[in-house]
């Protein structure tokens, strides 16, 4: 490991199974290996799981197991750590890691970058006073906002006073080597399979802002309005969380727990979506969502709420379907309509794809992040390294409008 080379340290509140997460590891293991250095610190605790999918062995880890209440008590420590690590960046994700950028400040680090990723069920809207509040709050100590959706943007630069040139809008990439068609591939330990069955299924949280409830409620009224569907509609879920035992419940109390498969976390996720033939996204909320990009590389046919960023991912009628927040009937159409129009599914399915390739490649968001990294760097007097390759981005980017780095 090069001394000399930038080190980038990642703030989240957990390091474990999530999108957010997960387009960290894709961050790392994907920029340029000779030019970056990387630490993750999270708030509360680290997955050694999860982990296991970085594929750098000189990544360090600190997980600060913070109590529940304010950051304050802990800015000694913070403090401390960012003087020892010396950063060249301190990248905060979402607002509960938001207040790590006043020990950065406090600590030098010439640059301070926070991603806003989306929004959590106390405030699935962006609408609550208190939040906008504490954004701004912490705006002086930001030298940079990264958006992940349009949604995201307008969102910072409106509501909370982030000027123009001070955000960065960045999609999501997702990994087509990791997720990929497939040809009716049977899911490890799944007790349907093709032909007999046609799987819907969704993969996240079972917490209130991905709304599982909702999916299976949706799942319920779907063979309540089509009875026949039964002997080959079936739903699939991935993830664990405080709803899961509220999930089951619902599927029982209806008679149909039979027909669902409630898989629990699992590592291959790309193999679970393989063996799909519709993907479900009913949440309450997103910023750009990371399972619905798998999901259109993996050439699915895809229903979602129409929240946050999911607009931008997805033209409803074209490469999916909306529909609102929170309405069962709606989901449990849109996922019937699919089942029995399989031309349409396939043509939908087909359409998403081709934008997964074109316009979500995991080369664009890593080359997108490469710039803004070099460019703030740049523009804070921090001395890069002779093998900089500032302004040859891997891929054709939009070169975010950057100015000089300022502390407040």
């Amino acid at each position: 490991m090069n001394a000399s080379q930038p080190l980038l340290v990642h703030v989240v509140f957990r390091f474990g199974v999530g999108g957010l997460e997960n387009g960290i590891v894709n961050l790392i293991n994907h920029l340029p290996h000779e030019r970056w250095r990387h630490a993750i610190v999270s708030l509360t605790d680290v997955s050694r799981e999860f982990t296991e999918r970085i594929a750098r062995p000189d990544v360090h880890y600190v997980a600060l197991g913070k109590r529940p209440g304010h950051l304050a008590r802990d800015y000694p420590q913070l403090l401390r750590l960012f003087k020892a690590l010396r950063p060249a960046i301190v990248h905060t994700r979402n607002l509960a890691a938001l207040e790590a950028v006043v020990p950065a400040w406090a600590a030098g680090v010439p640059v301070r970058i926070h991603g806003e990723h989306g929004w959590d069920i106390q405030d699935p809207e962006g609408r609550r006073r208190r939040y906008r509040l504490v954004r701004r709050l912490y705006r002086p100590f930001v030298n940079h906002y990264i958006a992940l959706s349009q949604h995201l943007a307008e969102y910072l630069e409106d509501h909370v006073g982030v000027p123009d040139e001070a955000i960065s809008q960045v999609y999501n990439g997702v990994d087509t080597e990791r997720f990929y068609p497939g040809a009716g591939d049977a899911i490890a330990g799944c007790p349907f399979s093709a032909p007999d069955h046609w799987l819907i299924g969704s993969v996240g949280r079972l917490e209130a802002i991905k709304d599982p409830l909702n999916l299976a409620r949706a799942f319920i009224r779907a063979l309540k309005l089509h009875p026949a569907a039964a002997a080959r509609l079936r739903l699939v879920v991935v993830g664990d969380g405080a709803l899961r035992q509220q999930m089951d419940a619902l599927l029982v109390g209806a008679g149909v727990r039979d027909l669902a498969w409630l898989a629990g976390e699992r590592a291959e996720v790309p193999q679970f979506m393989r063996g799909l033939d519709c993907f479900v996204l009913p949440s309450r909320a997103e910023g750009v969502s990371n399972t619905i990009l798998e999901a259109m590389a993996t050439r699915l046919p895809i229903v979602a709420t129409g929240v946050g960023g999911n607009a931008e991912l997805i033209e409803s009628g074209m490469t999916g379907t909306l529909v609102p927040p929170a309405d069962p009937d709606a989901l449990a159409r849109a996922m019937i309509a699919y089942f029995y129009d399989r031309a349409v599914a396939r043509r939908h399915a087909k359409a998403a794809y081709h934008v997964a390739l074109t316009r979500f490649s995991l080369a664009t968001m890593v080359a997108a992040y490469a710039s803004i990294y070099e460019h703030l760097l740049a523009g804070s007097g921090f001395p890069l390294p002779p093998s900089s390759r500032l302004g040859e981005p891997e891929t054709s980017v939009q070169t975010p409008r950057l100015h000089s780095v300022s502390n407040p």
